[in-house]
């Protein structure tokens, strides 16, 4: 079956790459840490013509690049090709709205050389292109060392020859568009029968990514990577409102196993009953409150209060292009007081099935496990080669990531984990007086340092004395980074313990999308102020 392109708004990226190429570069290395993208000028973005070549001719490519590298001298370099695939099937009330089946493929040649970075990337993947491409490379950090105040060093990593496969049970592009639609429209059609249903959709999505990276250094590391997820959602109406309750799967690495086992037309009927008694369910009254988080929350307050501030080129002041940069700046690192004693953060980029879990990352660095809070105390930052050495690590975490062939690696926030104590959801809520249970994402805020913020959720409940009650409806929770975390007072056993994905964390200028996972056990937080999210 032949299906319209994936539209890939990394394509737009690489217009504005083209002119920095051709008026930076021109003027004599006016760019700093610069990119550059080979690619024909276009109006419209569209995916790349070039078919994927056999696995056979990418070390021929990527030869070709490190032999240019090597003889114009550099300090390193390294070679990235990629051929992603991402397949996404939506349907809307009742019907398949729309099928998208894609391929992307080119390559990456990054530069250090005299202290500066150096960048350029192609669809066109041959061994004379690799060769051009990574002149220009050359070229870009050569001009950008003029301006370079500060010279990049790299913190030192053994050489690494490895190949990293997702393991999976069913191969979610095997599986037929039929299958996954008739699977869609069965969730819909069970969501659709509880009258006050308005609206029903959900989609499916799954990518695979196949990379090689090389480097002067003599790593040499081959990649297949998958991930999948799905999700459904019902809207209801009533006395002129709207509400939706949606269920998801987890973005995990992991196959389509995942989907079968979640059991999307099961979690219909109830996620329909849920949206109807969300959409009648009383205001929230402002106040303070006891909250009771479960994992699929949490995964998002901890993703912008403890995944982005813990980024070390945002706390060395590096990243504020995009999301500001962060108030856990290094002087803190090792005895200020992030959370409660119960708070327990784990970056951990060997979890399973998680997003940031790839063997290695873009800088050739292995993943690894290492701890980001201890008892409540700051201890770690997710960081690469370059910013590592600025606080005096002798080896990278290892969380330097692209989105693509077209962009540079950056710093990227790592698998962050909420570790489990004990108790169940049910402990959790019967010590609580008068409180709200909250479930899911929701709308959320957070200013420039990530220290104040705002998070809202899918769903509320009231809890009294004990006993989780009826819905509540427009949540909004209120507070301050540290003291927030700092008002934690239990964090749920191992079976409240869940993973979720994201893949859409912008970073950088020009922005870049990145994946990572949060797993979190449910937890408790004592006295926090709650407002109505409308009137």
């Amino acid at each position: 079956m032949t299906t319209a392109p994936y539209n890939d708004q990394n394509l737009f990226k690489v217009t504005r790459r083209r002119f920095i190429q051709h008026t930076a570069v021109a003027a004599g290395g006016v760019l700093l840490g610069g990119c550059a993208v080979s690619r024909p000028a276009r109006t419209e973005p569209q995916r790349s013509a070039q078919p994927e070549p056999p696995a056979a001719d990418w070390p021929a490519l990527a030869d070709a690049a490190l032999a240019t590298l090597r003889q114009a001298g550099v300090d390193y370099g390294d070679v990235r090709i990629v051929c992603s695939r991402r397949q996404v099937v939506r349907g809307r009330d009742g019907h398949i709205s729309g099928i998208s089946d894609g391929q992307d493929c080119g390559f990456g040649v990054r530069v250090l050389d005299r202290g500066a970075w150096g960048f350029g990337a192609s669809p066109v993947m041959t061994p004379d292109e690799a060769r051009r491409v990574a002149r220009l490379a050359v070229e870009i950090a050569r001009a950008s060392a003029a301006l370079m105040i500060e010279p990049v060093t790299l913190a030192p990593e053994p050489v690494h020859r490895d190949t990293v496969r997702t393991a999976f049970k069913t191969d979610p592009f095997e599986v037929s568009l039929d299958q996954k639609s008739a699977l869609l429209l069965a969730a819909m059609d069970a969501m659709g029968r509880s009258p006050g249903i308005v609206r029903t959709d959900g989609h499916l999505w799954a990518q695979r990514d196949r990379k090689l990276i090389v480097t002067t250094e003599g790593s040499h590391l081959r990649f297949d990577l998958l991930a999948v997820h799905g999700r459904i959602r019902a809207t209801a109406v009533h006395d002129g409102r709207f509400a939706s309750r949606s269920f998801l799967t987890p973005y995990l690495r992991t196959g389509y196993e995942l989907i079968e086992q979640q059991d999307l037309v099961g979690q219909a009927p109830r996620v329909a009953a849920e949206a109807l008694e969300k959409v009648r369910a009383p205001l929230v009254r402002p106040g303070t409150y006891d909250l009771v988080l479960d994992p699929a929350h949490l995964a998002l307050t901890i993703h912008e209060s403890c995944g982005h501030p813990t980024e070390l080129d945002r706390a060395l002041g590096y990243e504020a292009n995009y999301a500001g940069t962060s108030f856990l700046t290094p002087d803190k690192l090792g005895h200020f007081q992030y959370g409660s004693k119960h708070v327990n953060l784990v970056a951990d980029n060997t979890l399973e099935g998680g997003l940031a879990s790839t063997g290695y990352d873009d800088d050739a660095v292995e993943c690894q496990r290492w701890d980001i809070i201890r008892e409540g105390v700051f201890v770690g930052y997710s960081d690469n080669r370059e910013v590592a050495p600025k606080i005096g690590l002798k080896r990278s975490h290892g969380c330097c990531r692209a989105d693509g062939w077209s962009n540079i690696p950056i710093v990227r926030i790592a698998n962050v984990c909420l570790m489990p104590g004990a108790g169940s959801v049910d402990d959790l809520i019967a010590d609580v007086k008068r409180g709200i249970y909250i479930e899911g994402r929701g709308s959320y805020s957070i200013d420039q340092k990530r220290y104040n913020f705002q998070f809202g959720g899918d769903a509320f409940w009231l809890i009294e004395n004990g006993k989780r009650t009826h819905m509540l409806r427009d949540v909004i929770y209120t507070g301050i980074t540290p003291e927030f975390w700092r008002r934690c007072d239990a964090v749920g056993g191992p079976g409240t313990f869940r993973k979720y994905g994201f893949i859409t964390c912008g970073k950088g200028q020009p922005g870049q999308s990145g994946w990572m996972t949060h797993a979190a056990a449910a937890a408790r937080f004592r006295n926090v102020q709650v407002i109505a999210g409308k009137t």
